[in-house]
Formats: C-alpha cells, structure tokens, sequence
C-alpha cells in the first residue's frame, strides 16, 4: 500500500500494478507496458528518457515514483583482463561484480547480499557481517552495467551470468528468480535460462524448492569436501545442512528439473586434495547425475589455507575421470585484483 507523500520504487511494481496505476489516472493500459519495457528491455534509469511518454505522463512517473540504479564507484583491470567493479546502491553501501573475458565466453560474475552471513573459512566475503539482501533491480543492474563494459572494453556481447559474488543466492531466494526473470524475459534483456548458473553454499531446504519452482537455470554446490566432518570445519552451513541433506535435495532438484548439478570442489593443500578425499568425493558424484570442476584456492588475509601442489590437483583429476566423472579444472582469474573467486569484500 502507498504512503501518502512517498515515492515507490517503481521496479518493484509489477506490469499488472503499473497497467492498474495508469488506468487509475484516467490513461489507457498500454502506457504501463510501455513503462515496464523502458525499465527492463531498455535499461533505463530516468523518467526523462521515456520518450514515447507524453511529458504530462513522465510528470505522473515522476510525481509518484522513483528509480534507484546502482552506481559504478570504481573498476579495477587485471593483468588477464578480468574488470572488477565496486558499485554504490542508494543507501551508500557497496557490493562487488566481475566481467572474466576468455575467447568463447564474457560472463558477469554478480553478487545477491551485500556482505554474507555463512561464515566460510575460506571466503573474504564470508568474514563480512550481511548487512542485507540486495534487491531484484540491483541484481539487474549488476548484469547491465557489466553487460555493457564486455561491449566497451571487449567488443562482445555478454554470454553468461554466475550467482558467484558477494553472498548466499538461496537466502534471497524471490530476489534472485525475479532478477532472472527479468534477465530472461522476452520483455527483458532476453538472455537463455542455459547461460545462468547459481551456485549455492547449500541450503537444502532451498534447493527442494528450486525443483518445486521447475527453474530453468543451471545449479552449481559449493561442496569442498564430501564428508561432514571436513565440511563442517570450513562451512559452518553443513552443520544445519548435511551431505546426506542436500544429496536429497539434489535429487529432488533433478527429478523435477532434469538439470545436472555442478560440484564446485577448491582443492586446499593438505587438506582435501588426497586420493582418500577424491575416493569420497566420487562416491558423492554417484549420489546425482553431476559434473565437477576442481577450483584453484585464491588466498585472503584472514585464512590460512594454501592452494594444493600442481601434481596432486592432476592426480586429483585424473583419479575422477578414470572413474568416468565429468571434470574441468579452473583457474583464478583476476587475482592480482582480488576478483578471483572467493576475494570478494570490497577491497580497492
């Protein structure tokens, strides 16, 4: 309900409410939609812009709300390419997002909280208290703003789209599937369900519900460890949230999906990277049709664990594709900047 006096953010209106908001005004229904498209398919942030509104109807948009775009504050270029770029919200607090450019792909890296609430030991953005969940346009504008620096910096269009930045996707859970909707939407930026993947410190609960919800988009768990015991030492989620928990969840999200869930395993030097651990880790493979990729460790200040030595992440690997598991190394990118996966806290 509107408070008399105050301005809505207009993005938080629906088609329907901008459709009923016109024809509340004595205007024909069509104006909304011409709305809605502005602000979605367009990407525009003022009302002034709008110009197949008549400028009595930008005074109404005016007169009754308001448009909050993010802000770029700063952008870092690391030595293999990667943009980092910090960006202001409206109530001045800040949140992080990454271009990582490679020859067949340009994917944006975005962030749902600003700061984080999970407590992972190996993770910058995980020693930051979570102030809030971010909204579903400044999930948006995170994919524009990043959208457009693949155009300027790289002349490409952006590919693909990762939930890998600052924050828990799955404990904003609306948010982040209306900020999709919008990124996939006819009526949005247009971009296929098949390029967006959002990955998941595990929340079960959660999980079982993306399958309920039949999504579209591809899921990614940040596992780490396949036994509860190592698990629960660097990801104090597992304690609520078990191996056996999620592996049912996952289940459920495939039935109901039939999408492959992706593994995402950092091998940390002494820690998980023995063939004991890959023996666990495949027996956890077997649990749901999956892939895995095998992440380079990106140190911070405030952990101590070191990335494992170049023989045992191949004998890692090469343990699972013996066994027939579907594997892909990953290298940081971006690290001299701290834009490498798992440095993000809004360090200039």
């Amino acid at each position: 309900m509107a408070v008399k006096g105050v301005k809505r953010d207009i993005r938080k209106q629906s088609m329907e409410e901008l459709i009923s908001f016109f024809e509340s005004k004595g205007e024909k229904a069509f104006r909304g939609k011409q709305v809605f498209q502005w602000l979605w398919q367009k990407s525009t942030y003022d009302f002034k812009g709008m110009t197949n509104l008549s400028e009595s109807h930008r005074q109404l948009l005016e007169q009754h709300f308001t448009i909050n775009p993010i802000a770029l504050d700063q952008s870092q270029v690391s030595s293999d390419r990667t943009i980092k770029s910090r960006f202001k919200l409206h109530d001045e607090h800040l949140i992080e997002g990454v271009l990582i450019p490679t020859p067949k792909r340009m994917t944006a890296c975005v962030s749902s909280q600003v700061g984080c609430s999970l407590s992972c030991k190996f993770c910058a953005t995980g020693y930051m208290d979570r102030a809030r969940n971010l909204d579903a346009a400044e999930i948006y504008d995170q994919v524009v703003q990043i959208k457009d620096q693949a155009r300027e910096y790289y002349k490409k269009p952006l590919t693909n789209i990762v939930f890998m930045g600052m924050g828990e996707p799955l404990l904003n859970y609306q948010n982040v599937l209306t900020a999709i909707d919008h990124i996939t939407s006819p009526q949005g930026l247009g971009m296929s369900s098949k390029r967006i993947t959002v990955s998941t410190a595990g929340i079960s609960k959660m999980i079982a519900r993306l399958g309920d919800d039949q999504v579209k988009f591809n899921l990614a768990l940040s596992l780490h460890a396949a036994n509860d015991e190592k698990r629960d030492k660097i990801m104090p989620i597992n304690q609520s949230n078990s191996l056996q928990a999620l592996a049912h969840a996952l289940n459920h999200y495939y039935r109901a999906t039939g999408n492959e869930i992706t593994f995402e395993y950092i091998v940390f030097y002494d820690f998980n990277d023995t063939l004991k651990d890959a023996e666990e880790l495949l027996k956890f493979t077997r649990k749901v049709p999956s892939k895995v990729n095998l992440i380079e460790y990106n140190p911070i200040e405030k952990a101590s664990f070191l990335n494992t030595e170049k023989d045992r992440l191949q004998q890692f690997a090469a343990f699972l594709e013996r066994h027939g598991v579907n594997v892909t190394i990953r290298y940081s990118r971006g690290k001299d900047i701290d834009a490498a996966c798992g440095q993000l806290a809004n360090r200039s």
